[in-house]
């Protein structure tokens, strides 16, 4: 985070506890840490509750911010709703902020116990009825980051008032087109007079990576000279390696693993290929967008929110890798094509997601929630003292 002067205006700042269900390198944690990085010094400071220990929490530590752990499970423990009770206590805490369900039941039943108000950011492209119903008995504000999460959810009847949406955004001032492309190659081993075509996320089944190999399969027997990158780990990996090798695909298909570095692989690629089953608003759209790529992707959750068809890239129905397929070979075959859109993409991402957007809107609902700064705690204990115990 920013480091804080001593001007009146930062006399007071919200303190926003951030409750995380999970701690690992993935797209929630991502929006996490670009959030908590560009939140205001002046009106923000940041404690996090994580469930566990990892190369995360020390992220967020080295941001400056307090980090605790307590268990998480999808049925926590009352000891980690009366550890995130004595945290809003003794640090008083102004704000509550959580991502995942199991981090949405704690801090909704704590900020219901202490009386402080909750928003549970939703990542995903659907609302759960176990997030409604946190929502309509804690009064937690849920914010989407798509349309059809928010349309779902004014669909079974949340109130207009307790519902926002807020898309995600990527930093087009970091991710951007690179003109070192076969540098780029060269550092990752990467063949240099080959199109690439990328696949970037967690090796999980709503990822779908398994899609993307069956796609890169299918389009090796149209275009042999294609390879393939996959970045990212998880459950899946040693499946997906069994794939590509029962395919043939091994020396064409190249696992990088997780790489933080994502900023500096996208320029590396052609085309992103994304194949998920299930999707909110995947930041790795909006990354490579703004670095340049046109995207070939399944039309699921937000995925058509982000995606211009035909102008950006294109989109194929739910589970369709063999279109994906078709897709790609169309798209490759026509280089000029591919600059035309990679163009367009970026300049799409720079008008419509922009993390600055993100960030304000997001800041502007924080405020929203938060009691007005003229009633805040020391003001408010002024007023009772001055008026005899009457607030």
């Amino acid at each position: 985070m920013h480091a804080q002067g001593n001007d009146a205006a930062r006399a007071h700042p919200i303190h926003l506890l951030e409750v995380l269900g999970a701690a690992i390198v993935g797209g929630m944690e991502q929006y996490v840490d670009n959030l908590i990085r560009r939140l205001p010094a002046r009106q923000f400071r940041v404690t996090c509750l994580c469930p566990y220990e990892s190369a995360f929490t020390q992220k967020l530590r080295a941001h400056g911010c307090a980090v605790f752990i307590a268990p998480l499970r999808d049925e926590p423990p009352w000891r980690s709703i009366q550890l995130a009770v004595e945290l809003i206590r003794h640090h008083e805490v102004d704000l509550i902020h959580a991502h995942l369900p199991n981090a949405h039941v704690v801090a909704g039943l704590a900020g219901g116990l202490m009386q402080v108000p909750v928003v549970a950011t939703v990542h995903g492209m659907n609302l759960t009825t176990h997030e409604l119903g946190i929502s309509r008995t804690t009064g937690t504000h849920l914010m989407v980051v798509c349309q059809e999460a928010y349309t779902q959810g004014l669909a079974m009847g949340l109130p207009p008032e307790r519902l926002t949406l807020v898309p995600n955004g990527v930093d087009t001032k970091l991710f951007m087109p690179r003109e070192d492309r076969a540098a780029r190659r060269a550092a990752l081993g990467l063949p240099q007079d080959v199109q690439l075509v990328g696949f970037v996320g967690r090796l999980a089944p709503e990822k779908g990576p398994d899609n993307f190999i069956r796609a890169a399969a299918t389009l090796h027997h149209a275009r042999p000279d294609v390879h393939f990158a996959v970045v990212g780990d998880g459950a899946m990996d040693r499946q997906l390696r069994e794939m590509v090798a029962n395919t043939g695909l091994h020396e064409y298909v190249h696992f990088l693993g997780l790489r933080e570095d994502t900023r500096e692989l996208y320029p590396a690629f052609d085309v992103l290929a994304h194949t998920s089953r299930s999707e909110g608003m995947p930041l790795v759209l909006l990354e490579a967008m703004a670095c340049g790529l046109p995207v070939v992707a399944l039309g699921v959750g937000g995925v058509a929110e982000v995606v211009e068809v035909g102008t950006t890239g294109m989109l194929l129905g739910p589970g369709d890798w063999e279109g994906i397929s078709i897709a790609l070979s169309d798209l490759l075959a026509r280089p000029e094509r591919i600059a035309e859109m990679g163009h367009a993409a970026r300049e799409r991402a720079i008008k419509h997601f922009e993390i600055a957007t993100t960030i304000q809107r997001s800041t502007e609902l924080f405020r929203r929630l938060v009691t007005p700064p003229a009633l805040s705690r020391d003001v408010l204990k002024t007023k009772v003292l001055a008026t005899g115990g009457r607030a």
